[in-house]
């Protein structure tokens, strides 16, 4: 069970850091809806950094959570249609 955990963990690890290169905000700048997606995108980074904060201290379960949230957060702003992202791939559920 603790080797599944590690390779999810490291699944998700790289499909958070992967979507976080590929999303680009979409709306104009200076736009509110670019700021939001500013906010997203500062999210998404957070979690993908308390993730490997919280592997650095073998705490695998928080780390997880912590990438999932980021990534949800990142795909919630691409279906709001505040990232343009790509729409073939396993990056986002567009």
């Amino acid at each position: 069970m603790a080797a599944d955990l590690a390779e999810k963990t490291d699944r998700y690890e790289r499909l958070l850091s992967e979507a976080l290169a590929a999303a680009s905000v979409a709306p104009p700048a200076g736009t509110p809806l670019a700021a939001a997606a500013a906010e997203f995108e500062e999210m998404a980074s957070s979690y993908l950094d308390d993730g490997r904060h919280f592997r650095e201290q073998d705490d695998l379960v928080n780390a997880l959570a912590a990438f999932s949230y980021g990534h949800a957060w990142l795909d919630a702003g691409a279906r709001l249609g505040v990232f343009a992202v790509p729409e073939e791939g396993h990056l986002f559920t567009v």
